[in-house]
């Protein structure tokens, strides 16, 4: 069973808008933004967005290249983020994998070292998305015996 050593908190007020990965993963689509777009907040404070930093130690399937595009695609729906472009990088002789999913509301990135079971995931999103979304995709693909999440708020907006 996987061990989350530190939850991720949730979002208060911000609803999930409807998810256009799929649309915007077969190519460039014109992004639009708005001033009054949600923004994550903690108590009285907004945010300009939500930085996870997470650890998957244990983990397997950190060397497929397909299985990881699949993930970073999940966790874009998931979040209700808008896919722009994935770019990942098989290294060799050890199969570890380099990524990023560059996204409207910021990015998702990977990098593996399967010879260690271990990988590295970064997930900023700002908007409406909704990154914490994310750790149950990863924890379903890769099955770590131990995910790690730090959550750092970005950007304080008075």
């Amino acid at each position: 069973m996987t061990q989350v050593v530190r939850q991720v908190a949730r979002y208060a007020n911000v609803a999930t808008p409807a998810s256009s990965a799929n649309q915007a993963h077969a190519g460039p689509a014109r992004i639009e933004s708005s001033a009054s777009a949600a923004t994550p907040e903690r108590g009285r404070v907004r945010y300009a967005g939500a930085h996870l930093l997470i650890d998957l130690y244990g983990a397997s399937a950190l060397d497929d290249i397909e299985a990881i595009e699949r993930c970073l695609v999940k966790c874009v729906e998931a979040a209700g983020a808008t896919l722009l472009h994935i770019h990942l990088h098989p290294f060799e002789p050890n199969g570890g994998v380099s990524g990023v999913a560059v996204l409207a509301e910021s990015h998702l990135s990977i990098h593996t070292w399967p010879e260690h079971a271990y990988g590295a995931v970064d997930v900023f999103m700002c908007g409406k998305a909704r990154p914490e979304r994310c750790v149950d995709v990863l924890r379903d693909t890769f099955r770590p015996q131990r995910l790690v999440v730090e959550e750092i708020m970005r950007g304080s907006l008075r």
